[in-house]
């Protein structure tokens, strides 16, 4: 546990360090808003979710599939460092965008915070959440169809979807909508991927397939 709350914290301080850093200010209301937001439901997940998965997590990653790390790796840089340094430097140094109203972006954060929730509850609700694609035959990987996978197989996914879609409108740039927009094309193939392994490989997922039709999106696919 020491070590993943070492990591959470070295984390939460270097994605603070580039958004700031990047705007070369501090006065940032929407970058504090932000951060707090992203603090405080990291110290919540990391209070309720599995022991065991945190671990898991925070070890040598187990994944067999040579598509995955890429696609893992590279939608990560786009969404954290990616998004938030052209978010940053919108802002803080070169103007890029029009200005956007503040209601506009408190409007923002509400969609940004529940889709990190929404994140963070399926990992709660999921103690094979791992980092990698896999199939966890020596953890006895089982399918999961409760809390949010009631509503999507992939609700993970889903909320990250909502989160980083929305952060761009939230942080008042629209040029850190193309980083995010292509890490989510990338997210959209992980999560096809990921669904047909899952489909091949998990005893009982076909069935749980047929009673929850939708991977990302509800009524869209």
């Amino acid at each position: 546990m020491t070590r993943v709350l070492i990591r959470t914290v070295a984390f939460l301080a270097i994605i603070g360090a580039l958004l700031f850093g990047s705007a070369g200010r501090l006065d940032w209301l929407m970058g504090w808003a932000y951060l707090a937001i992203l603090t405080a439901l990291s110290i919540t997940t990391l209070v309720l979710v599995n022991r065991e998965m945190l671990l898991v997590r925070a070890g040598k990653e187990k994944t067999a599939k040579k598509w995955d790390p890429f696609l893992a790796l590279f939608s990560f840089l786009l969404f954290w460092p990616g998004a938030n340094i052209v978010a940053a430097l919108d802002y803080g140094r070169f103007h890029w965008s029009p200005a956007l109203p503040l209601p506009v972006q408190l409007i923002a954060l509400i969609p940004f915070a529940l889709g990190l929730a929404f994140a963070a509850w399926a990992m709660v609700a999921n103690k094979f959440f791992e980092k990698g694609v896999a199939v966890q035959t020596e953890r006895e990987h089982v399918v999961i169809t409760t809390g949010p996978y009631a509503y999507v197989r992939h609700p993970g996914y889903a909320g990250e979807v909502v989160a980083f879609i929305t952060l761009p409108i939230a942080l008042g740039s629209l040029w850190a909508l193309l980083p995010a927009a292509v890490g989510l094309s990338l997210w959209v193939i992980r999560t096809f991927l990921e669904d047909t392994t899952l489909q091949k490989g998990l005893e009982g997922y076909t069935d749980y397939a047929q009673k929850v039709p939708w991977r990302l999106i509800p009524h869209i696919w």
